[in-house]
C-alpha cells in the first residue's frame, strides 16, 4: 500500500511540474530599458538602401513553452516618431504622402495564430493597421532565448521580420519599382508580468 502511495504522489508530482510548465506567461516588451526595436529599410530608388526606424511603441505577448501555438502579441506604434536620421525626410514620411501621421497617428499589429518549429523558428500571423487600413500579415520569427535576469525578473525574446507592400496601406507616392515594398525587422524582449514573477519560480 504504501509503495502505491508513494507511485501515485511521484506521478501527482510530474504532472503537476509539467503543468506548471505549459502555464502561459503574460511578458510587457521592455521599450522603457531599450531592449526592443522596429527598423526598417527601403530601397532608395533603386540605388541605395535607406534605414530607419520607430523610436516610440509598446505592446505585450503571451508565451507558453507547452504550447507555442498559444502565443498572442499586440503592439502600438506611434508613427509621428519615424527616425531616418535625416529631419527633414522624415517631416515628409510623416506627411499625407506616406505616414499621414495627424490622421493615423497609430498602427497596431494583433496577431490572430503562431506556428513554431523544434529550432525555435516560427510564423506570426496577425493583422496590421496602418493609415486606417488593416491588412493580414506574416512575420518570420527566431526564438532567441529566455531566462532570469540580474534584477529578479525574467525574460523572453525573439526577432522577427516581414515585408509590407506599401500600396496595401494606402501608400502610392512612386518612389521607382524597387521601393514598392518594404522590409520590417523586430527585436522583441519582453519582461514576464510581476504577478507571475511573485506567483511561482523562474523556469
Amino acid at each position: 500500500m504504501k509503495r502505491i502511495s508513494r507511485l501515485f504522489l511521484s506521478v501527482f508530482s510530474i504532472m503537476f511540474f509539467y503543468a506548471q510548465q505549459s502555464i502561459a506567461s503574460s511578458y510587457i516588451i521592455d521599450t522603457e530599458g531599450g531592449h526592443a526595436f522596429i527598423q526598417f529599410r527601403i530601397s532608395h530608388l533603386g540605388y541605395s538602401v535607406l534605414a530607419g526606424r520607430f523610436n516610440r511603441f509598446s505592446g505585450d505577448f503571451v508565451y507558453d513553452t507547452g504550447n507555442p501555438s498559444a502565443a498572442s502579441v499586440n503592439v502600438l506604434v506611434e508613427t509621428e516618431s519615424i527616425d531616418s536620421n535625416h529631419a527633414e525626410r522624415d517631416k515628409h514620411l510623416r506627411d499625407e504622402d506616406f505616414l499621414a501621421v495627424k490622421q493615423f497617428p497609430q498602427a497596431q499589429f494583433v496577431s490572430s495564430s503562431y506556428s513554431e518549429l523544434e529550432d525555435g523558428s516560427g510564423l506570426l500571423k496577425g493583422n496590421l493597421t496602418l493609415r486606417g487600413v488593416t491588412r493580414p500579415i506574416e512575420i518570420e520569427v527566431e526564438h532567441v532565448g529566455a531566462g532570469s535576469d540580474p534584477w529578479g525578473g525574467y525574460r523572453r525574446g525573439f526577432t522577427g521580420r516581414t515585408r509590407l507592400v506599401l500600396a496595401d496601406f494606402g501608400i502610392t507616392k512612386y518612389l521607382g519599382d524597387a521601393a514598392k515594398e518594404m522590409e520590417l525587422i523586430l527585436g522583441i524582449e519582453g519582461i514576464r508580468s510581476k504577478s507571475q514573477r511573485s506567483s511561482r519560480k523562474p523556469r
